[in-house]
């Protein structure tokens, strides 16, 4: 494996068709859902969304969005990690840490003091600093999921 790049998709535009797919392959959200908020993040002055991808050369091997809900009911915990996921092939190299701290890092350079994430996982999301809040059920689900929370001055 190469030298991993994390990148802000609003830096390297042309990416935009591929990470669209990509994402729709990972999470079987319609693809032009990813496009029209990947199209939002491209040409907004706003900081949500955002799009960060990990590039091995010039193959996609991870990414994640910072968008304002990731489809739960709690409105008031915005914005949202979404879609978090690294590539089979190239787990337990610390790819969705770096990830997540690029994001960390641009969101706090753009004024966002506070981020959350929903997830299934336990004790993944922990290791990176982030802190367990309370349970929340997405939307059309039945079964509660985690919410964590990451102040990003940390």
């Amino acid at each position: 494996m190469k030298n991993i790049e994390i990148i802000l998709l609003r830096d390297r535009p042309e990416l935009a068709e591929g990470a669209a797919r990509w994402f729709h392959e990972k999470w079987g959200i319609p693809e032009e859902a990813y496009r029209e908020s990947i199209d939002a993040s491209l040409t907004g002055t706003d900081p949500i969304p955002a799009w960060f991808l990990a590039l091995d050369g010039e193959r996609i091997v991870g990414g994640l969005g910072v968008i304002e809900n990731d489809f739960h009911p709690r409105r008031d915990l915005a914005p949202n990690v979404c879609a978090v996921y690294v590539e089979e092939d190239c787990r337990r190299r610390g790819i969705a840490g770096l990830l997540l701290a690029r994001a960390e890092e641009e969101m706090a350079a753009r004024g966002i003091g506070t981020l959350y994430l929903v997830t299934d996982h336990t004790g993944f999301y922990e290791r990176y600093g982030w802190k367990y809040l309370c349970p929340v059920t997405s939307d059309g689900e039945t079964t509660p999921s985690r919410m964590y929370r990451k102040h990003t001055e940390e």
